[in-house]
């Protein structure tokens, strides 16, 4: 793993990571397929230190995965942007995460219904009155005519990186360099 050039911008504190990835929706999952990059948003879920995401038993993903199971996940979040007088000095704050691992089809029906309640409860939280039950992970055919296969990323490394807001320079709508001078 490379050192991080920006290091000051390194976050290492790992209870602000795990909330992170808890809190946000949409990651993009980094696959190598032959020579050339393939990069998906998905939903996901990070649950007991893995991260988890579903999608169809087949198709581009699957046989990628099927061929080399090498893996990054990305998440991040912009979380304004910041404007400055001197020319051309505009920022993005954000915070990211990347998960390098390796990812592996989820075989466990107990253990796979388990990471379905957990995406459940992150995007719709209290909508369902029920758990999920396990005979619907067992029967369920897309529209597509797939099944459901749930994926786990086992991390093998972690980074997060954190440009803050500095709510004095954030950038609204109507702002102009005159009201900075």
């Amino acid at each position: 793993m490379s050192v991080m050039r920006q290091s000051m911008m390194e976050v290492t504190d790992k209870e602000k990571i795990n909330q992170f990835l808890h809190n946000t929706h949409i990651g993009h999952l980094g696959l190598v397929d032959a020579d050339a990059p393939y990069v998906i948003p998905l939903n996901y879920v990070w649950f007991g230190n893995h991260l988890y995401f579903h999608g169809a038993s087949e198709g581009r993903k699957t046989r990628i995965i099927t061929k080399n199971n090498q893996v990054c996940f990305t998440v991040s979040e912009e979380r304004g942007i910041m404007s400055n007088p001197i020319p051309a000095k505009v920022d993005t704050a954000y915070m990211c995460v990347m998960i390098f691992g390796n990812v592996t089809l989820l075989e466990d029906i107990d253990k796979s219904r388990d990471v379905m309640q957990a995406m459940l409860h992150k995007y719709v939280p209290g909508y369902y009155e029920k758990p999920l039950a396990k005979s619907h992970l067992e029967r369920y055919v897309s529209t597509l005519g797939s099944k459901t296969a749930i994926y786990k990323i086992t991390p093998t490394a972690i980074t997060a990186k954190e440009n803050k807001l500095d709510e004095s320079v954030r950038f609204t709508p109507g702002r102009t360099i005159r009201m900075d001078m």
